[in-house]
């Protein structure tokens, strides 16, 4: 696998763990909150620019595949994983423009209403990660 292409891979994971954190952050990763991030994934992610055609089933994939095996591991949580993504967010700043950000944020809203409306929980989380994604 080429740099660029194990880069768009690792991006696209990431994005996928912090997915399953705002799922999560609540005890418990639900079938709509899957649903409405594959849907999310497909429609808005996909029709950007920031992913190149030869490599958008992969981006997909990494971020589809990442959220189903963390919800079907069992061994991590959502602070975990919420954690592990702002490592990775600090150490490739570059990656997180303004419009990558703004997708980012409107992409876990959607996750943390498609079951019912935002819990406690899951506003905390967003509020946590708009101001890290604004410092960034």
């Amino acid at each position: 696998m080429d740099a660029k292409k194990r880069s768009t891979l690792n991006f696209h994971q990431n994005l996928g763990k912090l997915f399953f954190a705002i799922a999560a952050v609540d005890g418990s990763v639900r079938v709509e909150e899957l649903e409405k991030l594959r849907k999310i994934v497909k429609n808005e992610w996909l029709s950007t620019n920031f992913v190149k055609d030869d490599l958008k089933v992969e981006a997909e994939q990494a971020i589809i595949n990442t959220f189903r095996w963390l919800r079907d591991d069992n061994e991590y949580n959502a602070n975990e994983c919420y954690n592990s993504f702002l490592i990775y967010m600090k150490n490739h700043k570059e990656l997180f423009t303004d419009d990558v950000n703004k997708l980012i944020i409107k992409t876990a809203s959607k996750i943390a209403t498609s079951f019912s409306k935002m819990n406690k929980s899951e506003l905390m989380l967003l509020a946590k990660l708009d101001i890290e994604l604004k410092n960034n």
